[in-house]
């Protein structure tokens, strides 16, 4: 399975100043690397996000999964460097 990277997440990735490119591991979306070092491995493809919500769904749609997705992963998110942290930044 594929994932596409879309204009969001590069976005959200430059505002962050790291590299995000397909991710090497298994049912992982995104690697992110920071000063050429690969710091995380983030979203999982059976799962979709907030930019591929807005693509399929629309933004009404989108907004509520993302409301729920930080709700769920609050505690991940608070770790600055983590994959949470990544995730919630650049997928959501």
């Amino acid at each position: 399975m594929s994932y596409e990277i879309l204009e969001y997440s590069k976005k959200k990735a430059r505002e962050l100043n790291v590299v995000i490119k397909p991710s090497t591991r298994k049912n992982k979306k995104i690697d992110v690397y920071k000063k050429g070092h690969k710091v995380a491995s983030i979203g999982d493809i059976r799962y979709s996000d907030y930019p591929h919500y807005i693509k399929s769904d629309g933004k009404t749609v989108a907004l509520k999964h993302r409301e729920a997705y930080r709700t769920r992963h609050k505690k991940d998110m608070a770790v600055v460097g983590s994959p949470g942290f990544y995730s919630g930044k650049i997928l959501w």
